[in-house]
């Protein structure tokens, strides 16, 4: 019997693009936009290492501010960085009539300045039992830790959870621990799942 209902944050309630972020460092110097790019996928780790809490803001801020040859200052930075989410409406909508019949958590793999600067300004948070962010948690999906967090907070069994993340890696990693699990795909999919499944 499903009793926590697990929702994944970036791509599911907030889609996101970094297109704002790149372009303007085009205007800023042709190409530099790319290479911003190109720099940030072959060096992941450094994200990685954010998002798990082991960069400080001013240590990740310090390569960014390098890895946009000095272009941006912080405060912009950050502001561009993070100015890539939109609201998932017609999802966030759901969310009061799912709370009253489920505990809800969110859990993502995120940093402490898209928080800040990005997604924390979102109403549908508030519908939320519990924020279980990798930054505050050192642990990254699909590290089993994470995961286990969710249930240290719910306190119920493995099997009671429902899991909804975009990627399918991190599905299968709460399926590997006992929990069920949707992988995101479209709403007008994961709605047919939540009927199918008697959610709503």
């Amino acid at each position: 019997m499903i009793e926590v209902l697990v929702f994944d944050l970036g791509n599911v309630l907030i889609p996101f693009d970094y297109g704002g972020l790149l372009k303007k460092l085009n205007e800023l110097k042709s190409g530099l936009g790319e290479k911003f790019a190109r720099l940030y996928k072959e060096n992941y780790e450094v994200h990685r290492r954010f998002e798990k809490g082991l960069l400080t803001e001013d240590e990740f801020l310090k390569i960014m501010i390098e890895w946009t040859e000095g272009l941006l200052n912080k405060e912009e930075f950050c502001f561009y960085y993070s100015n890539i989410f939109e609201e998932n409406k017609e999802l966030a909508a759901l969310l009061p009539s799912l709370r009253k019949k489920f505990k809800l958590v969110l859990l993502s793999n995120t940093n402490a300045i898209h928080k800040k600067y990005g997604w924390e300004k979102f109403e549908f948070l508030k519908y939320f039992d519990a924020l279980i962010l990798s930054h505050e948690a050192g642990a990254v999906k699909p590290e089993a830790i994470i995961y286990k967090a969710v249930m240290d907070f719910t306190n119920l069994p493995a099997e009671s959870h429902l899991f909804i993340d975009d990627i399918e890696e991190y599905v299968n990693a709460a399926k590997s621990l006992g929990w069920q699990g949707i992988q995101f795909k479209s709403n007008e999919k994961l709605f047919a799942e939540f009927k199918r499944l008697g959610i709503i």
